[in-house]
Parts: C-alpha cells; structure tokens; sequence
C-alpha cells in the first residue's frame, strides 16, 4: 500500500504566533489567529506580501503601504478567502488603498522580532487582511514560525517509512522552502500561498497517485483538505480554540505532530489494519 502525508506548516510543523494591526482602531492584537479573523467575514481576504523584512524596516513609516508595494512592484498572494475572487479585485483594492500605513506593518514585525528573538530558525511572513466590502486594507499581518520540538524527526521517520511528505500551506513559498530544506522535504513537494480550495484541489490530486493520502492540519482553513483526504489529523499542539466543525471532520485527533508516525504505521503492510473512512478495524474519532 502507498501513503502520502500532507502537512500544513504554521500550527502544525511550525510553532506559530502572530499579530495583526486593527488598521480603523489603531490596535495591535497579539496572539490572534489569523485564518479565523479573516473567515469571520465573507468579505475578508488574507494576503501574503513577497516583502523582506529588512527592506520594509528600513521604509518611511509614514509611507501608504500601497504606494511602497506599487513603487517596488510587489505583488501578493492569496492565502485565505471565503469568497470566489479575481487577483485583479483583490489588487484594485490593495493598491488603491489610503490608510494602511508601512508603518503598521512595521509594528507588527518589530511585535514578532520581541517574541520570536530567542528561537534559533525562525521564518517571518507578512501581510494583510483586506476586506472588500469597505475597499480598503482592514488588517496588517505578520507571523513568525519555528519548528515544533519532534517536526523534524517525525518526517525523517515517515521517510525512512518509505512514506512522501508534502507541504500545503497558504505562506509564501520562499518560506516554506527554507523551513523544507530544515525537515528535509523536497522543493518539489512545497506548495505554498495554497487557499483552503487548492490544499484540497492537491490532496485530490495525490489521491489518484496514491493509496492513501493523510491531510494533517490545525486551522479552519484545513477544512477542505482533511474532508477530501482519506484520513484527517488535527494537530492541537498550536494553543487556541478550533472550530467543532474541525474535530467533527477529523479521524484522529493529536496533541503532538509524532503521533502521525503511529498512525501511519498502522496502515502500512503487516500491521494489519488499515483506517480510512469506510474500513474497519481501527475506531475513528468523528
């Protein structure tokens, strides 16, 4: 029997926190989860900025952040939407935007940097929170992640299992091909700025390769994906509340990402058991 593991990265393979910038109310929000912010809206879309941290620090603060990513031609990524949107809408409002400052998002890096300084491989992603029914930049982003103690000998166990892993995760790609060359993941096997729609189109795609393919992930934008996967793992080793309609959607439910080795183990030939949605055997947590 083949197996394939698909991963998310921040909250699942990567310790993660973040902080949003409330652009109206002038609020830093520590410690907010940002997928939940952004689908508590239909409106809102989060984006990912390709932006060096170092470059955006050493901008005007004062600056609009459309005219900064406008004047060093930055496009963007989109990482979560509730809604079926263009680029070009979404980039109508971005780059029109008049009150999101560079300066916004510079607080929410040095926030990070505070938090973040003593780890010792650490990646940053930045961005924004758009929302398309006020036409305008709502919410300034940015997240750091490092690994979660056990991330990398957990993948270094399901491949000498002979097991692929992938990663599908909405940050930017340069990031995750940092954190995959740590885990020792192939290039070709990161799929990054993925929306809730494409981590789900890829777990489809892998189940025509494969016998079985897990999805395992610790957000609501995972939801999809681990509803097409053959089996669904929920990490709950990020600290935060989750949606029910993630534990409902989940075949096991884990507190540390090593517990995948066991559960992929038990599928594989000779330990006579084998746990997918319509098998038997092996009780589901659903």
């Amino acid at each position: 029997m083949s197996v394939a593991v698909v991963f998310d990265s921040a909250g699942t393979l990567l310790n993660t926190y973040r902080v949003a910038k409330d652009i109206c109310h002038a609020k830093l929000l520590p410690g907010i989860e940002t997928t939940t912010l952004t689908f508590s809206s239909p409106d809102r879309v989060l984006i990912v900025l390709p932006v060096h941290s170092k470059d955006l620090m050493a901008a005007s603060p004062d600056m609009l952040l459309s005219e900064y990513l406008i004047s060093r031609n930055i496009g963007f990524g989109v990482s979560c939407t509730r809604k079926i949107l263009t680029s070009e809408d979404i980039g109508d409002v971005l780059y029109a935007d008049r009150r999101a400052l560079v300066g916004d998002l510079q607080e929410c890096i040095r926030n990070v940097w505070s938090v973040c300084k003593a780890e010792i491989m650490v990646t940053l992603n930045s961005g924004a929170i758009i929302n398309m029914a006020h036409k305008a930049v709502e919410f300034t982003i940015t997240a750091g992640g490092w690994p979660f103690e056990g991330a990398k000998e957990t993948i270094t166990s399901l491949h000498r299992m002979g097991v692929p892993t992938f990663i599908a995760s909405g940050d930017r790609v340069t990031k995750l091909e940092i954190m995959a060359d740590h885990f020792g993941i192939p290039r070709d096997r990161v799929y990054g700025v993925a929306t809730p729609t494409v981590k789900a189109q890829i777990i489809h795609d892998l189940r025509q390769e494969y016998d079985r393919v897990l999805m395992v992930g610790d957000g609501i934008n995972d939801l999809a994906a681990m509803r097409n996967a053959d089996i669904a793992i929920l990490t709950v080793q990020q600290p935060g509340d989750r949606p029910e309609m993630l534990y409902k959607a989940a075949d096991h439910v884990v507190k540390n990402v090593s517990e995948v080795v066991t559960i992929v183990q038990e599928l594989l030939p000779g330990s006579g058991k084998i746990c997918d949605r319509d098998g038997c055997g092996v009780l589901h947590k659903r």
